[in-house]
């Protein structure tokens, strides 16, 4: 079995040679939809050309299906998303019109690690003008800056228009029917609540780091197609809703969702080494935010022994699940409550975001390795039924806590 921190190591030099994606990670008809309201869309007004393209209540009709071929962004068959007369000036909006080759007004690049539009070889991006977030406002294009979020899109689907598969080598499946099955080879999960939420795991027995692109889904509903977890496997989980995500952390006998007893662990989330994903293809859904809406942002650990899952939407949702402390563990990355015997629904504080004291970042493998934030506060905390709750479990004292006991941190260190 790869260590997580070998694991670490292959996916920063994956990541430092790779080249930048040029269209999404997700395959097919997709919604582009604004970080400032995950309900906004990208839309055409109509199909002829010269047609504004507006931001609108996402509704998944045609209007907003795009399909990314190489370079370029098309809706309604042949329609190609156009900057008008190609004109590069700041707040020239955007268009449709018929696909032409190599016209340079239908050029685009879209980048996973950023989920920005830009028009090719012209340092403009797409851009929600103003950041106005009402139907109909016209889309720009604008000087791209990494700091707005006005130039950040998601892409995405529908929960009622999921593909069979979201993505190119992609083990399982994200339409899954309406079913329950242990052998479910679903990917597509949900968080909602303490009773309602799922967690990746194996599909068959083996390490979180030798699995980690083709884990399934295990959840505590049945009836949308994935597995179910067995009873008696969660000891303990804590649920939070706060102003930019949703939370759930917890402990379990998690062999029984076939990670094996020993492991670990490790960190599991919506990009990956090479902007694909672990799971490649995993989808995640909920209706704390809006019923049915996609979480484009979101991580999660889970070792033997205990689980925590972080989805995030709005402009923050980058920093508040991000992703590059893999070898960190739950307690550090997502610090709230572990206590086994204690089901509960809470709302809560955002956490402050990992890695970050004050205006300097830490960056993992730079010693002194600082101490986990504390965890934010949670009120209006409601029990559910206490089914099988197993006697309170210390805090476990293996696993992710090993891995940061280091000399208490004094300030932030600058990357290498």
């Amino acid at each position: 079995m790869r260590s997580l921190l070998l694991e670490a190591f292959v996916a920063s030099l994956l990541l430092a040679t790779s080249v930048e994606a040029q269209t999404p990670a997700f395959q097919g008809e997709l919604l582009l939809q604004t970080v400032l309201n995950n309900g906004k869309c990208l839309t055409a007004s109509s199909n002829t050309n010269g047609a504004a393209v507006t931001l609108q209540g996402c509704t998944g009709a045609a209007a907003q299906k795009w399909t990314f071929t190489g370079t370029t962004v098309t809706v309604f068959g042949n329609k190609c998303l156009d900057v008008t007369d190609g004109n590069n000036s700041d707040g020239t909006k955007l268009q449709i019109w018929t696909c032409s080759a190599n016209n340079a007004n239908q050029q685009w690049q879209y980048s996973v690690w950023d989920n920005t539009l830009k028009w090719t070889n012209k340092n403009k991006c797409m851009d929600v003008t103003g950041g106005v977030q009402s139907d109909g406002n016209r889309i720009q294009v604008w000087t791209c800056s990494y700091k707005n979020p006005n130039q950040f899109w998601n892409a995405g689907y529908m929960v009622n228009a999921l593909p069979a598969q979201s993505q190119n080598g992609q083990y399982g499946t994200n339409n899954c029917g309406t079913g329950s099955s242990q052998t479910s080879k679903c990917q597509t999960v949900w968080i909602n609540a303490a009773d309602d939420f799922c967690l990746w795991a194996p599909p068959t027995p083996g390490a979180i780091g030798d699995t980690e692109q083709i884990e399934v889904a295990w959840c505590t509903k049945s009836g949308r197609g994935t597995r179910t977890i067995p009873n008696g496997a969660l000891k303990g989980v804590h649920f939070v809703k706060t102003p930019d995500y949703v939370q759930v952390t917890g402990v379990g006998d998690f062999t029984k969702i076939n990670v094996p007893k020993g492991d670990s662990g490790g960190e599991l989330d919506n990009r990956g080494a090479d902007g694909r994903g672990n799971p490649i293809g995993g989808l995640v859904y909920g209706n704390s935010f809006g019923t049915g809406q996609q979480y484009h942002e979101w991580t999660s650990f889970i070792s033997d022994g205990e689980f925590c899952f972080r989805a995030c939407v709005g402009p923050k949702a980058t920093s508040l699940c991000n992703h590059i402390y893999d070898v960190m563990g739950c307690y550090w990355n997502m610090p709230a409550n572990y206590n086994a015997g204690t089901f509960e629904n809470c709302v809560g504080d955002d956490a402050l975001p990992m890695g970050v004291y004050g205006t300097s970042t830490w960056y993992q493998g730079t010693k002194p390795t600082p101490a986990a934030h504390p965890a934010p506060a949670s009120s209006g905390c409601k029990t559910l039924p206490t089914v099988s709750v197993s006697p309170a479990l210390r805090r476990r004292e293996s696993g992710f806590e090993r891995r940061y006991e280091d000399p208490a941190f004094p300030g932030a260190t600058p990357a290498p």
